[in-house]
């Protein structure tokens, strides 16, 4: 199960704006996202979502008999489904073509379509050496240079989010409110989640908030000081998060989030590009993730006509 099918995430949406709804049946399950807009009318939202075996023709139908029903009952306009299938799994095929025979058509995703997965399967060493020449020195030089990484505690959440601003304005992206990250530490902490903070002589430097779930740990929310940069903080932060997560048993780290475009177009750009993910990609690559990418994501309409106006007003602007 995908970190955003948990009833912890939906426990966190629901603290801020979201109604989260759980279905199951003999073979799978789903976590709809429910937002409410004027007029009784909501927006239906399957985030990495429904976990099914998606070859079990049985399961796939009566998952989403009971998903259409339930956004019906709620007045949906539409439902929008981001499945947990990458492109190059055995499955996509028929999760696509299921979905395009059902109704449902191709639509601009929440959640971001690509990401470099980092296996954790070997030793330390060889997780290391899996990494670039660079990022490896670099990890080695915050040591050197004395940068420690410990483990947060509720109280440093708001250091957290300190940082986390000055990285918004640096970088021109949005964030989320103090109470939102509040939130999702004491949500997850400590059994799932952890906040990770590299300090140099007891000033935070970085932090980052890592989630597992199974198998997998995500890397989601992440920020740095414009202080002492040339200590190369952001570097050991990240390769103790993936300590973490391997002492928690997890297998792949997921970076949450580069460019969608294909390798080639990322190993020819990556240099010289800024905008969008560009930047943050640049950084990750170096930890030597394989690259991954999502089927997408796919609407379903129930009310033409209010879908247009969402459109509209909602993504075009």
């Amino acid at each position: 199960m995908n970190l955003l099918q948990t009833p912890n995430w939906g426990e966190l949406k629901k603290r801020f704006g979201w109604t989260a709804h759980y279905i199951e049946t003999t073979n799978a399950t789903a976590q709809i996202l429910f937002r409410h807009l004027p007029l009784g009318l909501t927006i239906a939202y399957l985030p990495k979502g429904p976990t099914l075996d998606w070859a079990d023709i049985a399961a796939r139908q009566a998952i989403f008999t009971l998903i259409h029903l339930e956004a019906k009952k709620r007045r949906a306009i539409f439902l929008k489904v981001e499945p947990d299938v990458w492109e190059s799994a055995d499955n996509s095929a028929v999760a696509v073509n299921f979905l395009s025979k059902s109704g449902f058509v191709p639509a601009r995703t929440i959640q971001p379509r690509a990401t470099a997965l980092v296996d954790l399967t070997g030793s330390e060493a060889e997780i290391l050496a899996a990494m670039k020449q660079k990022t490896r020195y670099n990890i080695r030089l915050a040591e050197k240079k004395g940068v420690t990484i410990r483990v947060g505690e509720a109280e440093d959440v708001a250091k957290f989010f300190a940082l986390t601003q000055l990285t918004a304005t640096r970088d021109c992206f949005a964030i989320h409110n103090l109470a939102y990250y509040q939130t999702a530490y004491q949500q997850f902490a400590p059994e799932h989640g952890a906040l990770l903070l590299a300090e140099f002589e007891h000033d935070p430097l970085a932090a980052l908030m890592a989630f597992c779930e199974g198998e997998t740990a995500y890397y989601l929310y992440g920020a740095s000081s414009n202080e002492k940069r040339n200590l190369m903080p952001a570097y050991l932060l990240q390769w103790e998060a993936m300590r973490w997560a391997k002492q928690h048993g997890c297998t792949t780290y997921d970076l949450w989030g580069i460019p969608d475009a294909d390798p080639t177009t990322l190993e020819a750009e990556f240099e010289r590009r800024d905008d969008g993910l560009w930047g943050v990609y640049r950084f990750k690559r170096g930890f030597g993730g394989r690259i991954q990418r999502a089927i997408g994501a796919f609407d379903y309409v129930y009310r033409p006509v209010w879908y247009r106006l969402y459109k509209l007003f909602r993504y075009e602007k």
